[in-house]
């Protein structure tokens, strides 16, 4: 490389020239974004993460230089020197950051030649992702993909920066730890030291974080690689980054403030946006009942509203039987839909079918105050202006209803209700609304595994209030964890945790893990209780997920340097691969058969 360059030294990066420069001799390296031949006149866009400088290439000035720029295409690496110039009248262009200058270059070395790409680097022409992700590195060329990174690395910044002026200290955990399988999959990798066991990848540093607390170090914080053996989607993948923290001597109001600061630090460094402070706050009870979703988009109105009480008694079987068996009427008005077609309104009832509800009822408001529904019928004139006046009906508006059991009616219309939200406009996308949610049910019941699951973690602590809870009614208990959600994603989640042993014990015991499960599987943590620990709480933020929202990106592929497919692959290195039988001896593994498809 040495011999390549000789003795030049690149003195600017591509972007940061500007109407300062001229008249300076530059030395400039980069690819070439494109080529163009005036007629003798050859301009050269070079870039680099920075941005694009215009080469201006005159085979009076230079003859040898020209010839070399005449052999030059796109992505071949080179170097130029050359003295910064104003660009001629009538040339300027000012949608770049470099548009009034261009460089007169006077010398030209070629670094490295290149193949033609498989797709254009640009931001116009639209490629196939599986292409993207098996040329990735090329894919990474473009601005898009590069700013976002870029922008990443200064919110990881800006985290940090934030976090050590509070006084945390960021200390890594192990990458090889036990496995713990009380949430999603581990991901397990086989001991050649010690055959037949194995460690799991951390889906989260949950323990040893708790353990620094233990330890005395007050406030930790790690930007941290996790990893989840889970069903992938959009905004997931296998491996992930968290910014997580934990606290100690504090309570769940000292961390949601000190958070939402940080969260308003990271808007302003990544997007100039100053956010409001103290970021508003709602129950999950109050949540569920007014969105229907613990992770509701704020960005608009049309809250749900409970008509049970009004329609117990009504003609309308449907929605009269569902309010005497203890279930939940629940409607919603979405203002000036009326004009909904009846295949719209059929995709609106599949779509609150794929959250368990049965049908969705609906009510077009006609101009003159009457409802055009298949259920109008069913009703007396006193239950119409009742139900009229609870959902504010007006001429043109639909009314969406959904009777189930309280979880589907709440889930179904909830995310029907985000579903309309995006459909109708009504999600601006500059617009950030962030809600903590608060006082979360404890436990949830497992139909199939016949016990009470964590809501969020096993190390989650009660309300003090609900902890007589624990053994007379632990379903209703409530939790000290706590949400941020943006938008209708959440983007971070925590808890106050269980500092005491016998909790911890009594909480292993509700979920069905005896003593000697615990001990296998948590003893560390439990001895550790033993030897004074420090009330503590902490929260973890979803690293891509957070910078999926700040780049307007559509996937979270778009947001990770090298990610995975939705089939937890690598379609440019071809990860996962198959291993030989020596590595699988040395390891003790013999496999039982191989993939079909290797």
């Amino acid at each position: 490389m040495s011999d390549i360059l000789g003795d030049w030294k690149r003195s600017h990066y591509c972007g940061d020239l500007r109407a300062e420069q001229i008249g300076e001799d530059v030395c400039l390296m980069g690819w070439v974004h494109r080529r163009r031949d005036h007629g003798g006149l050859i301009f050269i866009d070079l870039r680099d993460r920075t941005g694009i400088a215009q080469l201006a290439l005159d085979p009076d000035r230079d003859p040898e230089a020209h010839g070399k720029a005449e052999n030059v295409r796109n992505e071949f690496v080179v170097a130029a020197i050359g003295k910064v110039s104003p660009r001629p009248e009538g040339t300027v262009n000012s949608k770049m950051k470099t548009g009034e200058v261009e460089i007169e270059i006077r010398e030209l070395r070629i670094l490295s030649e290149a193949k033609t790409p498989p797709f254009m680097l640009d931001e116009f022409t639209e490629v196939a992702e599986n292409l993207r992700l098996k040329y990735r590195y090329l894919d990474l060329r473009r601005d898009s993909v590069q700013s976002n990174l870029i922008m990443r690395h200064k919110v990881a910044q800006t985290v940090r920066n934030y976090l050590t002026n509070n006084d945390f200290l960021e200390i890594e955990t192990p990458v090889l730890t036990k496995s713990t399988p009380e949430g999603a999959r581990d991901y397990l990798v086989p001991s050649r030291v010690n055959l037949g066991e194995f460690y799991a990848l951390p889906q989260s540093p949950q323990l040893f974080k708790q353990l620094l607390m233990v330890a005395g170090f007050d406030r930790y914080f790690q930007i941290v690689r996790c990893f989840r053996d889970e069903d992938l989607r959009a905004d997931r993948q296998p491996e992930f980054t968290q910014i997580d923290c934990e606290l100690s001597f504090v309570d769940r109001d000292d961390i949601m403030t000190i958070m939402e600061s940080m969260i308003a630090d990271i808007f302003k460094a990544a997007l100039d946006v100053d956010l409001d402070l103290p970021m508003p706050r709602m129950t999950y009870a109050e949540v569920i009942d007014r969105y229907g979703v613990d992770n509701p988009d704020l960005r608009f109105e049309m809250e749900l509203q409970d008509i049970t009480s009004l329609v117990s008694g009504c003609g309308f079987k449907v929605f009269a039987n569902v309010a005497a068996k203890g279930g939940l009427v629940k409607a919603l008005n979405a203002k000036g839909c009326a004009t909904f077609s009846r295949k719209v309104l059929d995709d609106l009832t599949d779509f609150a079918g794929i959250y368990g509800a049965k049908g969705l009822a609906w009510v077009k408001i006609q101009e003159d105050g009457s409802w055009q529904s298949p259920i109008a019928k069913f009703f007396t004139e006193e239950e119409l202006k009742a139900l009229a006046e609870k959902l504010e009906a007006a001429p043109g508006d639909l009314l969406l209803f959904v009777a189930d059991s309280p979880g589907i009616a709440n889930e179904a219309l909830g995310r029907l209700r985000g579903h309309l939200g995006h459909k109708l406009g009504l999600t601006d996308p500059n617009s950030y609304r962030f809600v903590w949610v608060t006082d979360f049910p404890l436990l949830e019941w497992d139909g199939e595994e016949r016990r009470h699951m964590a809501v969020h973690h096993p190390f989650t602590a009660p309300l003090d209030e609900d902890i007589p809870l624990l053994d007379s009614d632990p379903g209703k208990a409530r939790s000290k964890a706590y949400d941020l959600v943006l938008n209708g994603s959440e983007i971070g989640g925590g808890s106050i945790r269980i500092h005491d042993q016998a909790v911890q014990s009594r909480m292993f015991n509700l979920l069905g893990i005896g003593e000697e499960e615990a001990r296998q599987k948590f003893g560390f943590l439990l001895d550790a209780l033993e030897f004074g620990a420090p009330p503590h709480g902490g929260i973890a933020f979803g690293l891509d997920r957070v910078m999926m929202i700040l780049t307007g990106a559509e996937s979270i592929r778009d947001v990770i340097a090298f990610p995975k497919t939705q089939k937890a692959t690598c379609l440019m290195s071809e990860a996962p691969g198959s291993v030989d039988e020596k590595q699988l001896r040395e390891l003790g593994i013999r496999l039982a058969a191989r993939n079909k498809q290797a």
